[in-house]
């Protein structure tokens, strides 16, 4: 179990922040998040170019550019907590994945 945790900190990480961005949450908590996986979702999707994982480079991909905080996307809190959701699952799912 120790090797899992270690192979896969930084995704339960992020599944952590965005299942509690879920909650209500002071709006630096948001700015925080944005940075958070911009930079764990752009590392994963680094990652899985280079082990030749390219659908799983591209989700990880866009989900970088998505949450992105230099240049943001506006959408309403209830859109935001559906992305934040749909992306912890999908960070759940890699974690457990084979192909990972």
């Amino acid at each position: 179990m120790s090797n899992f945790i270690k192979k896969n900190w930084v995704k339960i990480l992020a599944v952590v922040i965005l299942f509690g961005a879920l909650g209500n949450n002071p709006y630096s908590y948001y700015q925080l998040l944005r940075w958070a996986i911009l930079i764990i979702a752009g590392y994963v999707s680094y990652t899985n170019y280079k082990k030749q994982k390219i659908n799983w480079a591209w989700t990880f991909g866009i989900m970088a550019i998505l949450f992105n905080p230099i240049v943001p996307f506006y959408l309403s809190k209830n859109t935001w907590q559906l992305i934040d959701l749909a992306s912890g699952i999908l960070f759940l799912v890699s974690i457990f994945s084979k192909e990972q």
